[in-house]
């Protein structure tokens, strides 16, 4: 919670919850919210607990999760919109992080 109150994470948090589809990098994101490369990894870090970037990959693999309930949505459209520009990368990723494929995911969930 410490994070979101603070001016500059809680503003890149923010980007990324808004549009965790973009492209983000550290750096960019650290410009977007007016702070340095080094100095905003830093405190993100301290603050969320986990690097820029990993946290970006853990919240579009929740989302993709979530809008896996969805059945009206494709795997490809789901992994566009999370950020990831196949979907053999998104079911790779995926799967590490929940243990079994996107298409399993949401068979079981729907269970």
């Amino acid at each position: 919670m410490g994070a979101l109150r603070e001016r500059h994470v809680g503003a890149a948090l923010a980007r990324i919850h808004r549009s965790p589809e973009r492209d983000w990098t550290t750096a960019s994101l650290a410009e977007a919210v007016g702070m340095s490369r080094s100095r905003f990894a830093a405190r993100f870090t301290a603050l969320v607990g986990e690097p820029p970037l990993t946290y970006l990959s853990r919240w579009r693999l929740e989302t993709a999760a979530g809008l896996l309930q969805d059945d009206a949505l494709g795997l490809g459209e789901i992994a566009s919109r999370v950020g990831y520009e196949s979907e053999a990368a998104f079911s790779k990723a995926f799967r590490r992080r929940f243990g079994a494929p996107p298409g399993a995911y949401r068979r079981s969930t729907a269970a």
